[in-house]
């Protein structure tokens, strides 16, 4: 595909990277000579500077002939109306990026259709969204749910007190009459392993596991990890992503939200129901303990600052707070937090990404995931009518090597996947795949 990114801010620069990982011809513009050279020495991309909401700027750069048109600058104001005009000139689907919630409601969409913009991505209400799913079930990196939480897909750190560590995959299936899940990738010194049947899970792996809603207790047991109930939460940072999280959470849980800027955290005391806000450093130890934080069941780290996050997490899980989850941003940071034991990382350009990436599959694909701590995609793909991954069982159709399919659900049944399955023509199916998978699977599903 043809993919124009309009801004080479982190959100532009992540997505140039990956769509030019994936061999799509990319062109960024951006009125920052600088960045663009930082960009342009890493990929093989073009980059075009010039104003993005300039009509002469955009037809010049030849907007008409691309596939599609990802509007991602700081102002959402530029983003809206940068779209406006790619479509006008002749782009084919077009993407903004907004920072106002109001702009996603069903109410509202038809109206930004009708301007030329196909889809808004929101980051911060999606890493809110992320971090809230995180809190639903404990001992988990990670959680995403499908179709409904038919399926589920886990990412769980697993040490020597796990029941399946020092098995292989082959043993851990035999443990049961009916396969109960899926262990579809394993993180292991940095590097991800696609597993087979031979291969075994070691002491601190990084499990990505998919299983049913059934099975989510057995896996939970089997990884050894104690379940117990958050009811008291603590933020760190009143940021767009704080406030949304709070906003999601404070129906349910007990909410603390410590902000370090004193007009901010007044007019979050008023925004926020039933949430207590305070305004004072979360860097401050003496502060944390005053506020209870070794009576809290989770500690969320969302100021603007990775480095502060990362720190703050540390300092809760000394404190005893068994679930902490931190915004790391700086992507050159996910492996040293993830190394040092933060346990749920949210990227807001990860996430951004995985909404985006979708448009640029030719198959029919209702998901996408990006993770932070591996390369690695998550998809959900619809298996179409006459397509080869519907032409017998899985290990008879030469599934690339770098591909794991986990679960299906058909209807109202989940299924987990095993080499004997048959997908049938309109199956969900979930897969993990590394890049270079996915476009030879994609073929398979068309």
């Amino acid at each position: 595909m043809r993919i124009f990114i309009a801004g080479a801010g982190e959100v532009g620069t992540h997505l140039a990277k990956m769509f030019c990982n994936a061999n799509h011809d990319v062109i960024l513009m951006d009125e920052d000579e600088e960045k663009l050279k930082q960009v342009d020495s890493h990929f093989d991309l073009m980059t075009i500077v010039g104003t993005i909401s300039s009509i002469e700027d955009l037809r010049e750069a030849n907007v008409k002939s691309c596939d599609l048109f990802i509007a991602v600058p700081p102002y959402q104001d530029m983003s809206i109306l940068s779209c406006i005009l790619a479509k006008q000139l002749g782009a084919k689907t077009t993407v903004a990026r907004v920072n106002n919630h109001e702009y996603l409601m069903e109410e509202n969409k038809l109206f930004f259709k009708r301007l030329g913009i196909d889809e808004l991505i929101y980051p911060e209400q999606l890493g809110a969204k992320e971090v809230s799913a995180s809190l639903k079930q404990v001992g988990t990196r990670q959680m995403f749910e499908f179709t409904g939480s038919k399926l589920v897909m886990f990412a769980l750190k697993v040490r020597d007190n796990a029941l399946i560590v020092g098995k292989t995959l082959a043993e851990i299936s035999a443990m049961y009459e009916k396969q109960e899940y899926n262990i579809v990738a394993i993180l292991r010194s940095g590097e991800t392993i696609i597993p087979r049947g031979q291969d075994d899970l070691r002491h601190n792996d990084l499990v990505y596991v998919i299983t049913t809603k059934s099975a989510v207790q057995q896996v939970m047991v089997d990884a050894g990890k104690k379940q117990f109930e958050i009811k008291n939460v603590m933020i760190l940072g009143g940021s767009r992503i704080g406030k949304k999280v709070a906003e999601n959470l404070e129906g349910n849980y007990n909410i603390k939200l410590i902000e370090i800027d004193k007009e901010r955290a007044v007019r979050l005391a008023d925004q926020l129901s039933n949430t207590l806000v305070i305004n004072g450093d979360g860097r401050n130890l003496e502060l944390l303990k005053d506020e209870g934080i070794k009576k809290m069941d989770a500690f969320v780290a969302v100021t603007g600052n990775s480095e502060v996050n990362i720190l703050a997490c540390q300092l809760a899980k000394k404190m005893g707070v068994p679930k902490t989850v931190a915004e790391v941003e700086n992507i050159d940071y996910i492996d040293l937090a993830e190394n040092i034991g933060i346990g749920t990382l949210i990227n807001k350009k990860l996430i951004a990404a995985s909404h985006i990436y979708r448009y640029t599959l030719r198959a029919n694909v209702s998901h996408v995931r990006c993770l932070t701590a591996t390369d690695a995609e998550v998809l959900e793909l619809t298996a179409q009518p006459g397509s080869k991954i519907t032409k017998g069982p899985l290990h008879k159709l030469g599934l690339p090597k770098d591909v794991n399919i986990g679960g299906i659900i058909r209807g109202e049944s989940a299924i987990i996947a095993t080499g004997d399955t048959i997908i049938e023509p309109n199956d969900k199916v979930v897969m993990f795949a590394m890049p270079m998978g996915i476009a030879k699977v994609e073929k398979m599903f068309s």
